[in-house]
């Protein structure tokens, strides 16, 4: 399986993937094996608000890098129901034009109560394609709203996609995700309201102060997608900040930076699954944890004592 994932093969990387999602443990160990073979692609987490047209934005990016013949993996993380515990995964149907692609590789990932935006498995999955060969990886969050930062702890850039007539006013004000922009895209900007929201976002960005050698996010405009000609040019000028983007990581060191961060918070989730999880775990199945709820409840012991007395036990 290794061996045929570093050659290219989907049905191998999807499989591997899919136990990844089922936390299977043979998976960790394959993962183990891949991992020196990581760390090639350049990683564009795209995010914003439900119905910004994140899919949209994603679609084309992939036809604007195919003629760069750059090689494409896709992570497209889609809601999971809270009663069922599916997904739609809807993406692979937006994007089903790249399917006969043999260098396109879309792969959708249910969050699976994952809050952030991100399904636990991303991190994991990246590593996938990045062993494949990929040159870049699209990650498309869920889109939740203004907490969704989750995505620039696994991507090198990260585009926030935002749309006029979603509240212009507020939403440039919003922290959190508008922190975390590389780059502004505003899509279905032949609509009423975007010239205002541009100036609002410009105003904002303007008057964040920058340290030397900084980077400014740009705002780029993109129209009706129906409008093929005026449409993709907007998606090459967008192509063409990501590629100035990535050229001022590297000049300035903040590549490097952003790897690091990467690999914190891999080793962070780490020390969580093979820490925190399984003393829950044992907790639960001896029925520890439901007598511990159940004094916590009667007041015989605060929550914060009884964790204690559990990390002293099982941390010795």
């Amino acid at each position: 399986m290794m061996e045929a994932i570093k050659k290219g093969d989907i049905r191998q990387a999807s499989r591997l993937i899919r136990d990844i999602e089922d936390k299977l443990p043979s998976a960790k160990a394959k993962i183990k094996k891949l991992y020196p073979h990581t760390g090639h692609a350049f990683i564009i987490g795209i995010t914003g608000a439900p119905g910004a047209g994140k899919s949209t934005i994603t679609d084309a990016l992939i036809s604007a890098l195919r003629q760069k013949q750059k090689r494409i993996g896709v992570l497209a993380v889609d809601p999971t129901s809270p009663f069922t515990g599916g997904a739609i995964l809807g993406d692979r149907i937006r994007m089903q034009r790249h399917a006969e692609d043999e260098e396109v590789f879309v792969r959708s990932l249910a969050t699976r109560g994952a809050l952030g935006g991100l399904s636990q498995a991303v991190g994991e999955a990246i590593h996938v394609l990045d062993a494949m060969g990929k040159d870049v990886i699209l990650v498309e969050t869920v889109g939740i709203g203004q907490q969704e930062v989750d995505i620039i702890n696994h991507a090198h850039c990260v585009l926030v996609v935002l749309v006029p007539g979603m509240g212009d006013d507020v939403q440039a004000m919003k922290a959190g995700i508008m922190e975390i922009a590389d780059i502004f895209v505003i899509n279905k900007a032949d609509r009423g309201g975007s010239k205002q929201l541009q100036t609002e976002l410009m105003g904002l960005i303007n008057s964040t102060p920058l340290t030397e050698g900084g980077w400014r996010p740009p705002v780029v405009m993109v129209g009706n997608a129906h409008e093929a000609v005026a449409f993709n040019d907007k998606i090459e000028e967008l192509v063409q900040k990501v590629e100035e983007y990535y050229t001022y990581l590297q000049q300035s060191g903040k590549l490097t930076e952003r790897v690091y961060r990467k690999i914190q918070v891999e080793i962070n989730d780490a020390l969580r699954a093979n820490i925190l999880e399984p003393v829950i775990q044992k907790l639960k199945s001896s029925g520890r944890m439901q007598a511990l709820v159940e004094s916590v409840r009667n007041k015989e012991v605060d929550p914060y004592t009884a964790v204690e007395e559990i990390a002293r036990c099982f941390l010795k």
